[in-house]
């Protein structure tokens, strides 16, 4: 696998959050995380992305252990992430968060910010308005464009339509379908189980910070088991 992150075991003042968790996610991949409240998934990514210190565990990226990568290495190997909150500079318009997103990527910017305007046709159109006016999808919208300005070959998403109407939720969903046709790896902890793995490729899900299954989307969506347990029957 392109992407992949082995028997992670670690947490915060010594508590363990998450325990022997196993990902990975290839390229042209969606991957879902999933499970509820309080199960690891964000300390997951996080630990995938090397914010949180591990007790045990490996993290991979292309053949490569990055393991003991700081988050600003593991960014310039390819890595980009999206958390679920404070993902946009609010006080600077949608352009200039676009072009902070290029500070790995300084050549072709201009080229670059194209690109993400023709993927996200409504942040064109608010591209001289501070970010912090939009809606929240609009938002979510410039918070994953600005991520994709540092050419990653794995997008993590944390969240992604945390807050939003469902009919935004789709909207953003397609977003990330179109980014897989990049051939990006894209790793996506959600809440909205059912919609995530209608959209990914495979899905891991998580109870008290262990991998409780896995599989792919259909599957885990047509487990009779895990539709009670998980997606609401």
């Amino acid at each position: 696998m392109f992407f992949s992150a082995n028997r992670l075991t670690g947490g915060y003042g010594g508590v363990n959050i998450i325990e022997d968790c196993s990902f990975n996610v290839d390229r042209g991949e969606i991957v879902s995380i999933l499970g509820p409240n309080g199960a690891g998934k964000s300390t997951a990514m996080k630990a995938m992305l090397g914010i949180l210190n591990l007790k045990n565990g490996d993290v991979n990226l292309d053949g490569k252990d990055i393991t003991n990568f700081t988050t600003q290495d593991r960014i310039k190997q390819g890595i980009s992430f999206v958390p679920q909150t404070k993902n946009i500079f609010t006080e600077l318009t949608v352009e200039e968060n676009l072009e902070m997103g290029a500070f790995i990527n300084e050549e072709n910017i201009s080229s670059k910010i194209e690109e993400m305007y023709d993927l996200f046709p409504i942040i064109k159109e608010k591209k001289d308005q501070q970010a912090g006016e939009l809606s929240g999808g609009q938002r979510q919208q410039v918070a994953i464009s600005r991520a994709l300005m540092t050419n990653p070959t794995v997008l993590m998403l944390d969240e992604p339509t945390a807050g939003v109407s469902p009919i935004i939720m789709d909207e953003i969903f397609q977003h990330v379908l179109n980014i897989k046709k990049q051939n990006i790896a894209i790793l996506m902890v959600e809440q909205n189980a059912r919609q995530a793995l209608e959209i990914s490729d495979r899905g891991y899900i998580l109870v008290t910070g262990k991998n409780a299954y896995e599989g792919k989307g259909e599957y885990l969506l047509n487990d009779k088991e895990i539709r009670k347990a998980f997606l609401g029957g």
